[in-house]
C-alpha cells in the first residue's frame, strides 16, 4: 500500500497532473468564447435531470393508483407522465442540437487557430514533423477535442447532479435500496483504475500509428509518379498492408481490453440490478413498500448505476482529450516567425520605391541541424536594376541562401538586410518574415496550385486585372501557349501543375512572380526546364521591364551569366565573386 501511495505522489511531483491541468485549460481557452452556449447546454442537462427524477415520482404514483395503493387522480397522473416524457424528448433533442453546434464552432475555431500557428511557425522547427503527421494532428486531434469538449465540466456537473439527486431520493424513501444501488461503484472504480494506464497506452499507440498511416498515404500520393517510374507499386502496396496490420493490431488490442472490461462491468451491473429486483420484491411482499415505490427504486437504481458508469467514463475521455491537446500544443508552441515589422517595411518601401530596394548579405554562415555546414562567411550585394547570379555545384548552398534571404531559415552569424537604393547602408532593415512582402519568388520544381491559371496568378495579387495577368504571361513567354487554350487564362491547372509540361509550368510560375510586382525577384533554378533561347528572352524581359527591380538568380546554366551584372560562386563552403575574366573562361568552356 505504501508503494502505491508513493507511486502516485511521485506522479504528482513529476508534473503529470499539472500537465493535464494545463492541457484542460488550453482546451477550454477555445470553449470560453462559447461560454453562454456551454452554460445553456449545462442548464438543459440539469433541467432534463430534474424532469427525469420527477418522472420517477409520477411513475410511482401511477403504478400505485393502478394497483389500488393510491387514490389519486389517474388521468391527471397519466397526463403528467406524457407531459414529462414529451418535455424530456424536447430537452434531449435541444441538447443534441446545441452540442453539435458548439462542437462545430469549437472545431472550426481550433482548426483555424492551429492552421494560422502552423503557417507562421519557423520552417526548421516545423520541418521535424512529417506533413502527414501535421495533417493528422490538425484534423484528427482537433476533432477529438471539439467532439469531447462537453465531456468535461458540463457533463461532469450534469452527471453529478443526476447521481446525487437519484441518491437523495432513494435514501429519502428507503436507504436500504441505496446499498444495492451503490454496490457496483467500488468494483467499477477498481476496474477503471486498472484500465486507466492501458487505455492511455493504447490511445497514444493508436494515434501514433494512425499518424504514420496518414503520413505514408500522403507521401505516396504526392510522389505517385516516382513510385510508378521506379516500379515500386508492389513495394508500396506491401508497406501499406504492413501499416494496416500494425494499426489493426493496435486497435484490436484496445478492443479486446475494452470488451473484457465491459463484460465484467456489465455482469456487476446485472448482479446489482437483479439483487435490487429481489430486494424490492421482498419489500413489496412484506408490505414495507408499494408496487409504485418499488418501480421508482428500480428506475432510480438504474439511474445511479448508469450515471456512475458515465462519471467513470469521463476519466478515459479526459485522458484521450489530454493526449490530443498535448500533441496539438507541441505544434502550436513551436517558435514563430517575426511579422511584427510589416508596417515598417511598407513605409520603408514607399519611402524608397523611386530609387529601388537593394539587398546585402554580410559574413553569413549556416549549418543545418544535422551539423552539415553549407557555407561560411558568405557575402554579396544585389542592387536595384541589377541581375545577380549565384552559381555552383548541386548541393553547394544556392537554395539555402535563397531560404536565408526569405528568412525561412536564419543564420546566427553575420547579417542580411535590405537597403535603400545603392550604397545607403545608413537606411536599412534586417531581413525577417515581415520583409517577404517585398519579394517575389520562383522556387525549383512545379509549384502551381490546382485551379485556373487566373486563380494561380491572383494568389499573389488578388485585385489583378485580366490585362495585368496577360502582360505578366507575355513577360514570362507563357502567353503564346496560354492564348491557344480553349479557356485562355481561365483554363484549369491540375494538382502539382498537371496538364502542362515542366517548361510551361515553370513559365507560369515566373509569370505569377512577375505579376506580384515586387522590388526584389528571386529565381531559384527557375529557368532550368526552358530552352536556352526562351531562358534568355525571359531574363531580358525581366531586366528591360518598367519596374526598378533587384533580381537574384541561382542556376547551373552558365549561359545565363551573359545577362548578369555580377556572378557569385558558392563552392566548398565559400561564396566568391567571379571576375569578368573568370566568367569569360567559364562561358568559353561551355
Amino acid at each position: 500500500m505504501h508503494n502505491k501511495i508513493k507511486h502516485y505522489i511521485d506522479r504528482i511531483k513529476n508534473g503529470r497532473l499539472d500537465r493535464m491541468r494545463e492541457e484542460i485549460k488550453w482546451i477550454y481557452g477555445y470553449g470560453r468564447i462559447h461560454i453562454l452556449s456551454v452554460v445553456l447546454y449545462t442548464l438543459l442537462g440539469l433541467t432534463s435531470t430534474a424532469v427525469g427524477l420527477f418522472s420517477s415520482l409520477v411513475s410511482r404514483d401511477l403504478v400505485d393508483i393502478i394497483t389500488g395503493h393510491n387514490s389519486g387522480e389517474l388521468i391527471r397522473t397519466f397526463l403528467l407522465i406524457i407531459g414529462t416524457t414529451i418535455l424530456n424528448i424536447f430537452l434531449t433533442q435541444l441538447s443534441v442540437y446545441l452540442s453539435a453546434k458548439i462542437n462545430m464552432k469549437v472545431d472550426n475555431a481550433i482548426k483555424a487557430d492551429i492552421y494560422d500557428k502552423i503557417m507562421v511557425t519557423e520552417w526548421e522547427a516545423l520541418n521535424s514533423y512529417h506533413s502527414g503527421d501535421l495533417l493528422t494532428r490538425w484534423m484528427g486531434d482537433v476533432s477529438r477535442i471539439s467532439g469531447g469538449l462537453l465531456n468535461l465540466a458540463p457533463n461532469l456537473i450534469i452527471y453529478l447532479c443526476k447521481f446525487l439527486g437519484a441518491l437523495i431520493m432513494v435514501v429519502r424513501y428507503d436507504a436500504s435500496f441505496a446499498v444495492f444501488a451503490l454496490a457496483s461503484v467500488p468494483v467499477s472504480l477498481i476496474f477503471s483504475k486498472k484500465s486507466l494506464k492501458m487505455l492511455q497506452k493504447h490511445n497514444m499507440s493508436t494515434l501514433n500509428v494512425g499518424a504514420k498511416m496518414n503520413s505514408f498515404s500522403q507521401e505516396t500520393f504526392s510522389n505517385l509518379q516516382t513510385v510508378k517510374a521506379f516500379d515500386m507499386v508492389g513495394l508500396y502496396s506491401s508497406k501499406l498492408r504492413s501499416l494496416q496490420k500494425e494499426y489493426t493490431d493496435a486497435n484490436i488490442r484496445y478492443q479486446k481490453f475494452s470488451n473484457i472490461n465491459s463484460i465484467i462491468l456489465t455482469f456487476v451491473s446485472l448482479l446489482v440490478t437483479y439483487s435490487t429486483y429481489g430486494w424490492g420484491i421482498y419489500k413489496v411482499w412484506s408490505g414495507a413498500i408499494s408496487y409504485g415505490t418499488m418501480t421508482m427504486f428500480l428506475s432510480l437504481s438504474a439511474t445511479l448505476s448508469a450515471t456512475t458508469q458515465s462519471l467513470i467514463g469521463l476519466v478515459p475521455a479526459t485522458i484521450a482529450m489530454s493526449n490530443a491537446a498535448r500533441r496539438l500544443m507541441n505544434v502550436a508552441e513551436l517558435p514563430k516567425e517575426d511579422y511584427s515589422h510589416s508596417e515598417e517595411v511598407k513605409a520603408f518601401y514607399e519611402k524608397h520605391k523611386d530609387i529601388g530596394v537593394g539587398l546585402r548579405v554580410r559574413d553569413v554562415s549556416y549549418t543545418y541541424s544535422n551539423r552539415t555546414e553549407v557555407f561560411s562567411n558568405a557575402s554579396f550585394d544585389a542592387m536595384p536594376g541589377e541581375t545577380i547570379a549565384l552559381v555552383g555545384p548541386s548541393g553547394g548552398g544556392k537554395t539555402t541562401i535563397m531560404r536565408l534571404i526569405l528568412s525561412i531559415i536564419n543564420s546566427k552569424d553575420g547579417e542580411c538586410f535590405i537597403c535603400a537604393g545603392r550604397d545607403k547602408d545608413n537606411d536599412k532593415m534586417p531581413l525577417t518574415a515581415s520583409v517577404r512582402q517585398l519579394f517575389a519568388y520562383v522556387p525549383q520544381g512545379n509549384t502551381m496550385f490546382s485551379g485556373t491559371i487566373a486563380d494561380n496568378m491572383r494568389n499573389v495579387k488578388e485585385d489583378a486585372t485580366d490585362d495585368e495577368i496577360v502582360e505578366a504571361l507575355k513577360m514570362a513567354c507563357a502567353w503564346d501557349f496560354v492564348k491557344k487554350l480553349p479557356e485562355g487564362i481561365n483554363s484549369m491547372i491540375m494538382e502539382r501543375g498537371g496538364g502542362f509540361s515542366e517548361g510551361q509550368a515553370q513559365r507560369l510560375s515566373i509569370a505569377r512572380a512577375l505579376l506580384r510586382q515586387s522590388p526584389i525577384l528571386l529565381l531559384d533554378e527557375a529557368t532550368s526546364a526552358l530552352d536556352i533561347e526562351t531562358e534568355k528572352q525571359v531574363l531580358k524581359n525581366i531586366m528591360n521591364g518598367k519596374r526598378l527591380r533587384t533580381t537574384i538568380v541561382t542556376t547551373h546554366r552558365l549561359s545565363v551569366l551573359n545577362v548578369c551584372n555580377s556572378v557569385y560562386e558558392i563552392k566548398d563552403n565559400t561564396c566568391t565573386c567571379l571576375s569578368k575574366e573568370e566568367i569569360k573562361e567559364r562561358l568559353q568552356s561551355v
